[in-house]
């Protein structure tokens, strides 16, 4: 399959469930939850240090009033606490909203409560989390792309934690990079695909990433579901798969109503 059929797959998902995926996808967000997108949630905190940089390396706090920089500091850490609690909670949340886009591609219920029906599994959702940070943070110190390549070996595991409840975090993070052994280049350019949605989106002031959002982060659970079913039963042919999966077709519900192997 191919980033067109991804995205079709997605936008089949997503018909008649707009509103609530473009209002948990927000809330997502908001809380550092995104998995298929590349929102970050540590722009928070950038914002701050970068408002203080320039003030400092500038020199302008000679023609500020008081008063207006101490708003700024105020507002630099209200920013910087905002993006602690999105990395602490950000996790857990990462699970509930794979939850939430794997009952999309199911074609099963997805309810905005998916987002915070994992909160149970607090320390799992936290660290892993915290470990994929800091593996992506340690590849990236050598150079830029072995970051890249890192980030991409572990895009699939909180799909794989939320799967399988029993499993800890180092597991997932260790099948999430199983899986995605020969599939790295495949979920690139499904994301770079996005990159013409995205222009537009610009041109909108970003309103129109609302509805971008969910639509990458379905895509990229209809690519786990995919290459899940690769791996328990080999790999289709692309042009059979893809007549085998014609929208709303039995056999396209079966198999992706399959879990993701137990690994």
């Amino acid at each position: 399959m191919y980033a067109k059929d991804f995205r079709a797959l997605a936008r089949q998902a997503l018909a008649g469930r707009w509103g609530v995926a473009v209002g948990t996808g927000l809330v997502a967000l908001l809380l550092g939850g995104t998995i298929g997108s590349s929102a970050s949630t540590g722009s928070s905190s950038s914002v701050g240090s970068s408002v203080g940089n320039y003030v400092q390396e500038h020199d302008l706090s000679v023609y500020i009033p008081d008063f207006v920089w101490m708003a700024l500091v105020f507002l630099a850490a209200i920013l910087s606490i905002y993006a602690v609690v999105c990395f602490v909670i950000g996790g857990t949340v990462q699970l509930g909203y794979a939850k939430f886009n794997l009952a999309l591609v199911d074609h099963r219920e997805a309810c905005f409560s998916d987002l915070f029906s994992q909160f149970s599994r607090f320390g799992d959702g936290f660290l892993l989390n915290l470990l994929m940070t800091i593996f992506v943070v340690l590849w990236s110190l050598l150079l830029v792309i072995p970051g890249i390549i890192a980030s991409y070996s572990y895009a699939m595991a909180p799909y794989i934690l939320y799967e399988n409840p029993g499993m800890r975090p180092t597991a997932a993070i260790k099948a999430s990079k199983e899986l995605m052994r020969g599939n790295k280049w495949r979920l690139f350019c499904l994301q770079f695909s996005f990159i013409g949605w995205a222009l537009l989106c610009a041109l909108t002031a970003g309103i129109g990433n609302l509805w971008l959002h969910p639509y990458q982060e379905t895509a990229q659970a209809s690519f786990y579901r995919q290459i899940c079913w690769e791996r328990s039963n080999g790999q289709p042919n692309p042009g059979d798969f893809h007549q085998q999966t014609q929208f709303g077709s039995r056999d396209q519900q079966n198999r992706y109503n399959n879990r993701g192997p137990e690994l």
